[in-house]
Order: C-alpha cells, then sequence, then structure tokens
C-alpha cells in the first residue's frame, strides 16, 4: 500500500540542512582523496543508505585495509570503520559546529588508517570558509533530519527503480555532497563537449548523458524537487509536455522539475516520481536522437530478467 512521504519545507529546517551538507562535503573529500579516480568523478560520489551518507570502501592511508566514512543519521554520529572492524563514532550534537566535527572526524580516521589530509575548501556552496574553520554551520536537529532522512530514501527508490532495466552504461544512484542531491545518470555512450572549462564540469560533462535526482532544496530553488536534463540539450528540448502535468521547464535552472509536494499530493508517490523520471528520459532520447534499442531497454524491452 502506498504509504504517506513527509513534508519537508526547505525554508522551515535551512539551517540543519545546510549543516548536514556541510558535513557531507567532509565524506566527499576523503573520497576524492582517497579513491581511485574514475571517469565524470564517480570516484567522488557518496551513496545513500539505510543508515544515511556514505563513503564506499576507499584505500586505507596506510595500506592496512579498507575504510566506511558514514553519517548515520539514525543515531546521528559521523562513523570511521576499518575492515578489521575497528570504528570510531563521534557524535552530531546540535550545536556542535562543523569544524569541530571535520577535524576530530580526521583525527579519528589518522588513528584507525593512518594520515590523511583534505582540500578542506567547500565546493558548490554559498558559503567560503575551510570546513576545518567552519563555525557559521553549527545547527543540526535530530528532529528535522529525521523527515528529510525518510525522504531522500523514498527518492533514491524512485531512482534505482528507474534506472535498472536500462542496458547502457549508468551510474549507482549516486549521492552528491556539492550539491546534496541524489542523482542517476543514464549514458548513450557518445563523447559530448563540456559547456564550461571549470573543473569539475570539464570532468563531469564530458559525455552524452541524460541526468534524473531529487534534492531537499536550496536558495536558489527553496522546495524538494525531483529534476531532470540532459547534455548536451538540443535547442527546443525545453519545449515539451511531461508527465505527469505538474512537471514543468525552470528557465533559470536550465533542467525539469517536479515539487515534492506535488508529488506528494498524488494517490502513488513512488509511481507519480517515476511516472515523471521516465517521460523525461523518453523525451531526452527522442530530440536528442539517442538508439532507440537504449530508450526501449529503459522501458523493459527485453526485460533485464528472463
Amino acid at each position: 500500500m502506498p504509504t504517506a512521504w513527509p513534508a519537508i519545507p526547505y525554508d522551515d529546517w535551512r539551517a540543519t540542512c545546510d549543516t548536514l551538507h556541510a558535513h557531507t562535503q567532509v565524506l566527499g573529500k576523503l573520497a576524492v582523496a582517497l579513491a581511485p579516480p574514475e571517469p565524470q568523478l564517480q570516484h567522488a560520489a557518496l551513496q545513500l543508505t539505510a543508515r544515511g551518507w556514505e563513503t564506499l570502501p576507499l584505500p586505507a592511508p596506510d595500506g592496512s585495509g579498507a575504510i566506511v566514512v558514514a553519517l548515520d543519521l539514525r543515531t546521528h554520529e559521523a562513523v570511521v570503520e576499518h575492515s578489521s572492524g575497528r570504528e570510531q563514532r563521534v557524535a552530531l550534537t546540535p550545536n556542535r559546529p562543523v569544524g569541530d566535527v571535520t577535524r576530530e572526524v580526521i583525527e579519528r580516521l589518522s588513528s584507525l588508517a593512518g594520515e590523511v589530509e583534505i582540500n578542506a575548501t567547500p565546493q558548490e556552496v554559498w558559503w567560503t570558509v575551510p570546513l576545518d574553520e567552519d563555525h557559521e554551520h553549527a545547527t543540526y536537529d535530530p528532529a528535522q533530519v529525521a523527515p528529510y532522512f525518510a525522504a531522500a530514501s523514498q527518492a533514491a527508490l524512485v531512482l534505482a527503480e528507474f534506472r535498472a532495466a536500462y542496458r547502457g552504461r549508468k551510474t549507482p544512484v549516486n549521492a552528491w555532497w556539492g550539491s546534496f542531491d541524489l542523482a542517476v545518470s543514464l549514458f548513450s555512450g557518445e563523447w559530448a563537449d563540456p559547456p564550461s572549462d571549470d573543473f569539475i564540469t570539464r570532468n563531469s560533462m564530458d559525455v552524452q548523458e541524460v541526468a534524473t535526482g531529487w534534492w531537499p532544496g536550496d536558495p536558489r530553488f527553496g522546495e524538494a524537487a525531483f529534476y531532470s536534463y540532459a547534455h548536451p540539450a538540443p535547442e527546443g528540448f525545453k519545449d515539451a509536455k511531461l508527465s505527469p502535468s505538474a512537471a514543468r521547464w525552470h528557465e533559470e535552472l536550465g533542467l525539469f522539475v517536479l515539487d515534492w509536494d506535488d508529488v506528494r499530493a498524488s494517490p502513488d508517490p513512488h509511481t507519480t516520481a517515476l511516472e515523471f523520471a521516465h517521460s523525461a528520459f523518453r523525451h531526452a532520447c527522442m530530440v536528442c536522437e539517442w538508439e532507440p534499442a537504449l530508450l526501449a531497454s529503459a522501458e523493459g524491452s527485453p526485460p533485464p530478467v528472463n
């Protein structure tokens, strides 16, 4: 039976959202420092699991095994785990600055697995203070994190189902710490020119793709929403009527969006969000002239399991 999806008005939990976002940046910086580089910066992506945001297994700096660093959003702790079974935990308390948490996480990791250094400059955000010096972001309300985590978990399940049948190259459901969103990318197999020359763009957008994701809101778009875009997108890409009818083109962001509250209000939110993802991908494949077999596979032909 469909279950109610939680409301997460961005303005109501903005301070906690920004603090949590900053904490995820620490995990991302560790992935960048330790993981073997991959195309489209996939090595830098995190994942959303049943306990929260976490890295994939990373090489221990001292060569002793693997480590995983997580934000446990059930116990409200940062967790550093070693493949030997040893672990360290750092509390995410309501009034503790990001800088204090960052330094302690790095210290705990170094004690378990060897010294590590990160570039503490935050990325893709509207603040500039280094993570290990950040005393501005110190609001962490577990009662506000809980509905966010419930919403993000539902969104991740939609994205996982959407990507499942596709037979071309695709990403997992990535948790991106720069933009604080969840996203999957489906690739056509063709190269593409990056839209700009900054480090992130030229390394992450050098192939043809359709990206579909979800975010909890930010200052540019002050509410939670699903989104979808194509790269590169031909002229007229925005001229489409997607399904469901509440989906719309956002001119400033350059992508299609479906507001979280419109999804929540539907009789079956999961099906409604999945409908949007498939509708956007279908439109993108047609106007971007992707191989028809790729679109067919995304829609289950041939079935992924026989």
